[in-house]
């Protein structure tokens, strides 16, 4: 059996194991010649996870899928019943993998026991969505007013804001507000942070979706900080404004923060996390977009046991790949999805009635990180030592809730 036949018959049994409500998972197992056989594992009960039970390597090595957690309430935090997969599997199957359960997990209702979850309204609630002016944030924003929320639309385009806004009030269902920032700019994302928190003493949903993306084949550029542009804006831009509106959430709670990543990922240097040594930044086409995404996915872990405290469901998300948007179009790259499939799965979790805190989603599931990194909790401290220090916003006390 090839890898990529394994990596089917996987999915396939796991999906039978799904249909019959049977919580036996699913164990695949390398052998040295590189072999894969599938057979019965042990009872598991919880959620999507990959599981190491060998030695960390692609030789002897076990993985364990279980089925979805499908109670209403979320369970503790997402990352502490996951282990690393790392190099347990060549990238591309794991991608693939995962791409398969977390589509065989939207299952036609014939094989559901249970109906639909609830959704969660929005009417009369307040929602911020940054990066909100073009692309999957206008959608975004679009699409919470028709549901009869009020819409902070974020961007730097003064003209397309207003234009958004002047869309919103059209519908007649919401309403919305605004605001201009640059997040190139630390001083000028706190103060949108604090002209926000002054504004709405509660926030029901922050979207942390504004965002670049470079190839490593363009120059290599600085925010007016000084650092990595990418990790300036896809990144400590969120952890400034989760962390200086997070007592807004808590007045709002249950309140959710929703951070916008993606399943492109690359592990942090930390020892040139601006990638400024000589051939770091054009070492991977997409090295510096993937990395910003990491600390997204990686924060949102580290968080999210805090932010639960206070009654904020914090997690993290793949909206699609290649979207149709400016971004995409403006790199050259040909989409693979449109605007409307990540807006349409993004919604889907948003309106959600539970969530898993902390949680990375795939295609409406929660699975492990493609990255390991993400799930190493020395890794993750560090990376929130480094985002206090270049932001001047301090965490979340999250030692004591690991």
């Amino acid at each position: 059996m090839n890898e990529h036949d394994a990596v089917t018959a996987m999915a396939t049994s796991y999906t039978a194991a799904w249909c019959s409500q049977d919580p036996a998972s699913v164990a695949a197992h390398y052998a040295e010649d590189g072999s894969l056989t599938i057979n019965d594992g042990t009872p598991a009960v919880g959620r999507a996870a990959i599981t190491e039970s060998a030695r960390v390597s692609s030789i002897g090595a076990r993985l364990h899928i279980a089925p979805v957690r499908r109670t209403p309430s979320p369970p503790p935090v997402f990352a502490d019943r996951l282990a690393l997969c790392s190099r347990i599997v060549p990238m591309r199957f794991r991608v693939m993998l995962c791409s398969l359960l977390a589509g065989l997990c939207v299952l036609p209702a014939a094989c559901q026991t249970r109906g639909a979850a609830p959704a969660l309204p929005y009417a009369g609630k307040t929602a911020l969505v940054t990066g909100s002016t073009d692309g999957l944030g206008r959608e975004l924003a679009i699409a919470l007013a028709a549901q009869g929320a009020h819409v902070i639309v974020h961007g730097r385009n003064a003209e397309r804001g207003r234009a958004v806004v002047a869309e919103i009030t059209a519908a007649g269902a919401g309403s919305a507000r605004f605001i201009a920032a640059d997040f190139a700019s630390m001083q000028a994302v706190r103060d949108f942070a604090d002209t926000i928190a002054a504004a709405y003493p509660t926030l029901d949903l922050l979207v942390n979706n504004a965002g670049i993306g470079l190839l490593s084949t363009q120059p290599r550029r600085t925010s007016a900080d000084g650092h990595e542009l990418h990790f300036a804006v896809n990144y400590l831009a969120g952890w400034v404004l989760v962390n200086r509106l997070q007592p807004n959430l808590a007045a709002a709670a249950p309140s959710r923060v929703v951070n916008v990543a993606s399943g492109s990922a690359a592990p942090i240097d930390f020892d040139d996390v601006m990638l400024e040594k000589p051939g770091a930044y054009e070492a991977a086409i997409d090295r510096a977009y993937g990395q910003s995404k990491l600390a997204q996915v990686s924060m949102t872990i580290e968080l999210a046991p805090a932010f639960a405290a206070q009654g904020i469901t914090m997690i993290s998300l793949h909206p699609a790949t290649l979207m149709n948007t400016t971004m995409v179009q403006g790199i050259g790259i040909p989409p693979e999805s449109t605007v409307a499939e990540g807006r349409d799965h993004v919604m889907g979790l948003i309106m959600r009635d539970a969530l898993e805190p902390g949680a990375f989603y795939l295609e409406g599931q929660p699975i492990v990180p493609m990255e390991p990194q993400a799930l190493d909790a020395t890794a993750r401290a560090r990376l929130v030592s480094l985002s206090e220090s270049l932001t001047g916003v301090a965490g979340p006390d999250t030692r004591r809730l690991r």
